[in-house]
């Protein structure tokens, strides 16, 4: 199996990592605009070599876009008009799928394209945060699986096993929806609260000197990369501003408790939080 990486980051290495020890991947071709991260890619061994985009679809049997969304939106009819009625197969690591799938919809390769999303991550990047056992017992989304082809499908989620990772079927409507929930908010809210604190620390010097486990565990995801969380934060800004508008009244709820002195709202709230217990023991 010779499979093409495009974008070498945290997930493109990482996916590298595992597919070449697993036994899955023969050889893989990374495509990489990033000088440093090319050289860190091969270098170490992630990519066998480096080299264009249209090259590596040509070489491969399985393509992976693993850049930011909006790159992935770009490439992605280029890479079907040369994997169109051939047997390459062509799946995406984006963290939206509606627009990726829309766009493509049409396209006489769709058949070959599997719109997929696995749940992993870090709030690093660059191909220096790969990491092997990134993808273990994770969940991968797979989306639209009436619009590819059963090889496609074999191929993709014979992938996603080789990582050890759990498959789930959706619509890439609700993907979106049920991603801007669980886990586009919390990228946003970590944002927001750490520009909160370091506005604050201007005045108050000892904030940041008693953040402890809490702190840090809320606002790690604040470290995330602005180019890989920007175009996200576009794509699925329909479903993105409605959960930011239920975030915010319930942050409004917390305030008038706490205002109004109110122990018992304020129980209320904390006691209706503590239900996440039954999804997320």
């Amino acid at each position: 199996m010779i499979i093409a990486i495009a974008g070498m980051g945290l997930i493109g290495g990482s996916l590298a990592k595992d597919l070449k020890s697993s036994g899955f991947a023969t050889r893989i071709i990374g495509v990489e605009s990033d000088p440093s991260h090319a050289a860190y890619s091969l270098e170490k061994g992630l990519v066998d070599k480096i080299t264009g985009l249209k090259e590596a679809v040509e070489e491969a049997g399985l393509v992976i876009l693993a850049t930011p969304t909006d790159t992935i939106r770009e490439m992605l009819p280029e890479v079907l008009d040369i994997a169109a009625g051939t047997n390459r197969v062509v799946t995406d690591m984006g963290s939206t799928k509606a627009g990726m799938s829309k766009k493509v919809k049409d396209h006489p390769g769709r058949d070959r394209y599997v719109a997929s999303h696995p749940m992993a991550g870090t709030e690093y990047s660059g191909p220096g945060a790969s990491k092997s056992g990134l993808f273990s017992c994770k969940n991968a989304i797979i989306c639209d699986r009436e619009m590819s082809c059963d090889k496609a499908l074999e191929m993709v989620t014979a992938m996603y096993n080789a990582l050890k990772m759990n498959i789930i079927w959706m619509g890439s409507r609700e993907h979106d929806i049920s991603a801007a929930y669980v886990s586009h908010i919390s990228h946003i809210t970590s944002f927001a609260l750490s520009l909160s604190v370091l506005e604050k620390e201007k005045d108050e010097k000892n904030i940041l000197s008693l953040a402890g486990g809490g702190f840090e565990s809320t606002v790690r995801l604040a470290k995330s990369n602005a180019d890989t969380w920007t175009p996200i934060f576009l794509q699925n800004a329909r479903f993105i501003t409605e959960v930011i508008d239920v975030y915010i009244e319930k942050m409004k709820e917390f305030r008038d408790g706490i205002d109004n002195k109110d122990p018992g709202i304020i129980r209320k709230l904390i006691a209706q939080a503590n239900e996440i217990e039954k999804i997320l023991p």
